[in-house]
């Protein structure tokens, strides 16, 4: 369900008369409240070894449950984006990244991202990360594992979220798998 359809009164006056504006803001009808459902950010980790394997996950909640993902999430109100990828690395591996470690951000991709019955549009920028294979990864929070795996060992379809399949095929291109069907 989109933020259309989920907020049906206003959040000012709590009239009913809170209606679409354009394709993304509602205004209130009665008190002039104009509420704009703008992106929310995301930031993604494209965590990369020197053997050239990606540390891929395994998702432990919805949505998407038990497929893989990239290691991330949403950018919290006052954090910068490349705060934000480092505190969703340590949450999710354990892993607190050293000076030098994030090489920057490669690309960003739009997103929509269901969150309690609702449609989040997300902006997913995605980070180019350098770790050591022999660092010592435990899978936490939102993520059930979390291992290192050669891209022409994993399948494009085995990733549940659309932008994260999107970004592993850019980042990784013709070194991915395709499903034999």
């Amino acid at each position: 369900m989109n933020f259309q359809e989920k907020f049906r009164f206003c959040p000012s006056c709590g009239s009913a008369r809170f209606v679409a504006h354009d394709f993304k803001s509602k205004r209130c009808a009665d008190c002039g409240f104009t509420f704009y459902m703008n992106a929310a950010a995301a930031v993604v980790a494209l965590i990369e070894n020197e053997r050239g394997e990606l540390l891929v996950a395994r998702r432990a909640e919805e949505p998407a449950r038990g497929t893989l993902d990239l290691i991330g999430g949403f950018v919290d109100a006052g954090e910068t984006l490349e705060e934000a990828l480092r505190r969703e690395v340590e949450e999710e591996t354990g892993v607190r990244l050293e000076a030098g470690a994030v090489l920057g951000m490669a690309f960003s991709l739009p997103n929509v991202y269901l969150f309690s019955g609702l449609e989040v549009q997300t902006t997913d920028a995605f980070f180019r990360v350098r770790l050591r294979s022999d660092v010592a990864l435990r899978a936490h929070d939102d993520v059930a594992a979390c291992w290192w795996a050669r891209p022409e060992d994993l399948r494009l379809e085995d990733f549940g979220l659309a932008s994260i399949r999107r970004g592993v095929e850019r980042a990784c291109g013709g070194s991915m798998r395709r499903n034999e069907f």
